[in-house]
């Protein structure tokens, strides 16, 4: 019997530093970019304003042009808002979906060359130079109520080609986010799909941190900010835990998702982990005790267990047969 359990213990230990030392490697690969392709920047990157019927705001932004060669640039507006896509069942943006709440797209107009104010026009920029872009709100005599949303595209048109033949071009954008005088604003938010994770699982890697998440949907007619608050607290192991508040813009129509992560989870410990979704007036929150254990101690637990328990079967055994050997 001596023999047989120092087997199995001989083998136990094998397994269990065999995966001890075991490590696993994720690839990642580098993203590189032309030094010579083209490349722009765009200031303020967002527009925030009061909004009258019959009224004109005038303003402008600055387009940089960061690349060592001239390009063109065609500045227009397009609607901002997001489209649901059935294949992966969440909201995209889509600058081509006009609704109620992108009117605004069409009351913006641009100041050219001549001084004339036209719905698209295109300026040219020297290398290493910037240029500013004046623009115009008009707005007509009866407008909806609460928000109005476009983007501002700064496209180029350059002709310059990367290396590989391939022209390169970039459209950095300036969100409008235009908010109504008039009527009434509703803020309304529906929170679902509240979530606390062990493990996030993104571009077909796996990472073992606390993650959690929600979807939060506009209901109302104007935006408004959803934040996610991630709170770890330990029950057993080291340490506690606040990450910083996740936040998102949301605009009416759409439904979002807003995700939190504690990227350098402990190893060992047992955790209250708590999520709180706040979306105008609407909170939600939800909590989770995760317990984490090292793979290799489970393993190493599972094989002791197991040892234990031949090392009992055998031992009642061998009484067994001894109890029968007295009784003859």
């Amino acid at each position: 019997m001596k023999k047989i359990i120092a087997r199995i213990s001989a083998l136990s230990l094998a397994v269990i530093f065999g995966l001890v030392f075991v490590t696993l490697g994720n690839a990642y690969a580098d993203e590189e970019g032309a030094s010579t392709g083209t490349s722009i920047s765009l200031t303020p990157v967002s527009k925030i304003l009061q909004i009258s019927s019959n009224s004109t705001y005038d303003s402008n932004f600055e387009v940089k042009n960061d690349g060592g060669s001239p390009i063109r640039v065609e500045v227009y507006a397009a609607p901002y808002s997001y489209v649901y896509s059935d294949e992966e069942d969440t909201y995209k943006l889509g600058f081509n979906n006009e609704n109620n709440f992108t009117q605004i797209s069409r009351w913006i107009t641009f100041r050219n060359n001549d001084g004339d104010y036209v719905d698209k026009t295109v300026f040219s920029i020297d290398a290493h130079n910037a240029l500013t872009v004046n623009y115009r709100i008009s707005t007509p005599n009866n407008i909806p109520a609460g928000g109005q949303y476009a983007v501002i595209f700064a496209h180029t048109l350059s002709e310059a080609s990367s290396a590989g033949g391939i022209r390169t071009e970039a459209s950095p954008g300036l969100i409008v986010y235009g908010r109504s005088t008039e009527g009434e604003t509703v803020t309304s938010a529906e929170i679902s799909n509240m979530k606390i994770e062990q493990s996030v699982t993104e571009n077909g890697a796996t990472r073992n941190n606390f993650y959690a998440s929600a979807k939060v949907k506009n209901n109302g007619n104007v935006d408004f900010t959803a934040t996610g608050k991630l709170t770890v607290q330990s029950i057993i192991g080291g340490g506690d835990f606040e990450i910083a508040d996740s936040r998102i813009s949301i605009i009416p129509e759409a439904e979002l998702l807003i995700a939190n992560e504690l990227k350098d989870t402990p190893s060992f410990g047992i955790y209250n982990v708590t999520w709180t979704v706040e979306a105008g007036e609407t909170s939600e929150t939800i909590s989770k005790t995760i317990f984490l254990i090292p793979v290799w101690l489970v393993i190493l637990t599972i094989l002791l267990l197991t040892i234990l328990t031949i090392w009992i079967i055998m031992v009642l055994r061998k009484r067994k047969e001894r109890r029968s050997r007295l009784a003859i």
